[in-house]
């Protein structure tokens, strides 16, 4: 991932000095000009598959999080998430600050750093990932936002049922259904 880093940045300045030969001397190079708009789309392609990779990862990692971390060593943290309260605030909330600064952190580093280009695609996959358990679990689940949402769809009836056997254990154990984005077929029907 790192060569090509380096590789479109100097695709990118042969390909602004031809621009500016070709328009000082008329002559035009189209193989060369279309190997370098290949190299691009591919460097796009890979850019777009490390973003959804990453999302795709951050399923895992969150079921792992919520497991072993949220359930185990930070149970004050999440405790808040497994009681009822009064007011918008949970410490649980703590976690997805973590995750929004770690996001941040890596989007800025890898916009900054030019051989560290990648890690700004993985924040970008974080942030994607984070946006879509804002509005599953807080909008959609938990009604953090009111909005009235009702759905037939048997993929997010089924995430739903999952979430909602998680939060029968009041417990730090004992809870089972530990995804967020995706739930087994057991949950289909309960």
């Amino acid at each position: 991932m790192f060569w090509f880093c380096s590789l479109t940045k100097e695709a990118k300045k042969w390909f602004y000095r031809q621009r500016m030969s070709n328009m000082l001397t008329g002559v035009d190079y189209p193989l060369l000009n279309r190997l370098f708009i290949s190299i691009l789309l591919t460097v796009m392609f890979l850019n777009i598959l490390l973003v959804l990779g990453t999302f795709i990862f951050m399923e895992g990692f969150a079921w792992f999080a919520h497991k072993y971390i949220m359930h185990g060593l930070m149970w004050n943290w999440h405790e808040s998430h497994h009681v009822h309260h009064k007011g918008w605030w949970e410490t649980n909330d703590l976690f997805g600050i973590i995750f929004g600064v770690t996001a941040t952190a890596l989007i800025v580093t890898g916009s900054e750093i030019e051989s560290l280009r990648w890690l700004m695609y993985v924040g970008f996959g974080i942030t994607l990932y984070g946006i879509s358990y804002f509005i599953f679990h807080d909008v959609i689940v938990h009604r953090r936002v009111k909005i009235k949402f009702k759905t037939r769809n048997r993929y997010l009836n089924r995430i739903i049922r999952a979430h909602y056997v998680h939060h029968k254990v009041h417990e730090r154990d004992g809870a089972e259904a530990f995804g967020f984005l995706y739930a087994p077929k057991k949950y289909e029907k309960l």
